[in-house]
């Protein structure tokens, strides 16, 4: 019985201390982005030793591949209760300009510039596995998906298109007017080009 208890006491400090690193990091990415964060840096805001952060993470890069997974469910959540919480009337072509503008602010508040450059980055190197946020089965392609769904249903959009498809072309359109913000900052405002580039797509999707 006293070894079961040392032993879940060991364990509840492991995870304490995974989570002091991980917060740490995570504070620390937000502040300067995770390519300007060492392990020295995040295990000294920890108040840990470095050979604690070896214990709980391979390396940086297996923890910046934590970051993506955990913003990545993050996201698809906050933009799912975001479509939850408009009003049943609002027609397919609104709710696709305000989700663009809320996937443009989420980007931009909480993830922030020197992180999406981290991301771009990864995505070609492959050195950071970003499988989650490029997976066409993660929540954001089935929220567009619906979305357009119901604009064919509706009548307002067309219906010779698979949506699908359409989906997955709004969402190259929102990764690569989010590349040019990273490229052109701080003479690029994301949000309103998002928007403005949605409404010139959707209306040719109108019926």
């Amino acid at each position: 019985m006293k070894n079961s208890k040392n032993t879940n006491k060991r364990e509840l400090k492991a995870a304490e201390t995974k989570k002091k690193i991980y917060e740490s990091a995570r504070q620390l990415a937000l502040a300067h982005g995770i390519d300007n964060v060492s392990v020295d840096s995040i295990v000294k805001a920890a108040g840990v030793s470095k050979g604690s952060f070896y214990v709980h993470f391979r390396s940086k890069d297996a923890l910046t591949a934590d970051f993506v997974n955990e913003y990545t469910r993050k996201a698809d959540l906050d933009y799912r209760s975001f479509l939850s919480a408009l009003p049943d009337d609002i027609s397919a072509y609104d709710v696709l300009i305000l989700l663009a503008g809320e996937i443009s602010d989420f980007i931009d508040t909480t993830i922030g510039l020197e992180n999406m450059k981290v991301l771009y980055k990864a995505h070609l190197t492959k050195t950071i596995d970003t499988t989650t946020a490029m997976s066409y089965n993660r929540e954001l392609y089935k929220l567009f998906t619906e979305v357009l769904e119901r604009g064919v249903r509706q009548g307002e959009l067309r219906d010779d298109l698979p949506v699908d498809v359409l989906a997955k072309h709004l969402i190259m359109a929102i990764r690569g007017l989010t590349f040019e913000w990273c490229i052109r900052h701080p003479d690029y405002d994301l949000k309103e080009q998002v928007q403005d580039y949605f409404a010139i797509l959707i209306d040719g999707l109108k019926k």
